[in-house]
């Protein structure tokens, strides 16, 4: 039977065996379409999505990514204080639904848009991400697998082990990727995330980097900002309900290679190539709870999602803009940290950067850009986010090098803009106190010059004679 894929072929030289193994896929079948009773069907999630773009249209935006195998639209809810246009913000998505088996998230991923919804402008914590976060909710990555009932996709491939490996030399051929997979990697490369979590069922765990290790056996397998991932998986953890008092993972965190190593994942892909920190969140023991129980799971989860999006611009975290000092135009630049092995890069448009960090410590940041001379400061990070703008100087002035290190191409009306936003910004007192002093010096020098004016013409003009 197509619609239950786990039920394997019957051999025909066996009916007796297949008389006796065909009420057993009736249980199957009967308990897989009871499970999904409650759930939204993908027509009805797709509808409800839709419904929502209109309800709440002054904070959101619906736009698809791509279709799943069987033509289903990949749907995305953004909800932004000015969905329709770029800021300056960083950027966190959630996606549901990545194994078809596994469906809560795509029902609590929802509850979380419409909360953010009504509650924007009335509760601190929505008005706060909605204003300085932008969110994109994925609800379901696996429409065809949910609707068959099963962990993969309508290809039969597990998408979790779908991407581009470190390790191994594996999912390297683009064409040969899921339609599904090729959705994630293009819009997580266009849209540059700053952070991000996949929801999955079967435990209750929050799960970070690395997922593998080199030698495929099961240890802790650190990454470089493995601090910064333990600072967010414990953010999640201490905000649920209990998640954290699970017994089999102290403090309700783990490595994902010393819980069981997989490869192939979207986390250590979204990490590697595209500059965002992903946890993989495992968020009911219950793979497939029944749906009476939503309810009780969405408040269970509500403050962890809400918490961890929020980490974005409450704490843990230094944000700022690289701009060039001859030309005022942004610069997207690398943001490295001294002692960790990663860095990230500046946006392309603003050169706006978000490079998350746990709260309490000091670091040594550097801005660098080729053709540039790069720039480090000595932070102390405080238990709020903190902002650090950068101001390069060209290495070399012809305009050759300039058009290569990217001055040039920054030096339009829009980048004399975001300088003069940027002085509006850290640098307020200083450039009122430049333009004084200008203003000074300017009144000082024409009144020099009217003196001299005056005493010349009194010099030249002719002696008038007594009466």
């Amino acid at each position: 039977n197509s619609s239950f894929s786990s039920v394997p072929p019957l051999p025909e030289a066996a009916p007796a065996a297949a008389a006796a193994l065909t009420p057993q896929i009736g249980v199957l079948l009967y308990s897989s379409e009871k499970k999904a009773q409650g759930y939204m069907t993908n027509a009805e999630l797709e509808n409800a999505i839709k419904a929502f773009g209109d309800r709440c249209s002054s904070i959101s935006r619906i736009y698809s990514i791509g279709k799943s195998v069987q033509g289903v639209p990949l749907w995305v809810m953004e909800i932004s204080d000015k969905p329709e246009e770029e800021e300056a913000e960083p950027a966190f998505k959630f996606i549901g639904n990545v194994h078809g088996d596994e469906p809560l998230g795509r029902e609590l991923l929802f509850l979380l848009a419409n909360w953010l919804c009504d509650n924007y402008m009335k509760d601190p914590l929505a008005t706060l991400i909605v204003n300085n976060v932008r969110l994109h909710i994925l609800p379901s990555m696996n429409p065809d697998g949910f609707s068959l009932r099963r962990r993969s996709n309508a290809n039969n491939i597990d998408l979790n082990r779908d991407f581009p490996d470190q390790f191994f030399p594996m999912n390297n051929d683009e064409d040969a990727r899921q339609p599904e997979t090729k959705a994630i990697i293009r819009w997580s490369k266009e849209r540059h995330f700053t952070a991000s979590a996949s929801l999955h069922g079967g435990a209750l765990v929050a799960n970070y980097p690395w997922d593998g290790t080199e030698d495929r056996k099961r240890n802790y397998y650190a990454c470089p900002d493995d601090d910064t991932f333990r600072f967010m998986a414990s953010l999640y953890s201490s905000s649920h309900h209990n998640m954290s008092l699970h017994k089999e993972f102290q403090g309700g965190i783990t490595n994902g290679a010393a819980w069981y190593p997989i490869y192939g994942g979207m986390q250590d892909w979204n990490y590697i190539y595209a500059g965002c920190f992903e946890l993989t969140l495992e968020i009911s023991d219950d793979k497939w709870p029944p749906a009476n129980e939503l309810h009780t799971l969405w408040n269970f989860n509500k403050k962890s999602m809400l918490n961890l999006v929020a980490s974005l611009v409450k704490s843990g975290g230094v944000h700022g803009r690289v701009f060039s000092s001859d030309c005022g135009g942004p610069l997207p630049a690398s943001i490295a940290v001294k002692g960790i092995n990663y860095s990230i890069k500046a946006g392309e448009r603003y050169a706006d950067y978000h490079r998350l960090l746990v709260p309490g410590e000091r670091y040594e940041v550097t801005a660098s850009m080729p053709g540039h001379k790069p720039k480090s400061t000595v932070i102390l990070l405080g238990e709020e986010a903190m902002t650090l703008d950068f101001v390069l100087d060209p290495e070399i002035t012809d305009k050759e090098s300039l058009l290569r290190s990217g001055c040039i191409r920054g030096c339009d009306s829009q980048s004399r803009f975001n300088f003069v936003d940027f002085l509006k910004g850290p640098y307020l007192g200083v450039s009122l106190v430049l333009i004084f002093v200008l203003a000074f010096l300017w009144a000082l020098m024409r009144r020099k010059l009217s003196l001299n004016h005056f005493k010349h013409r009194q010099s030249v003009a002719p002696k008038r004679s007594g009466v």
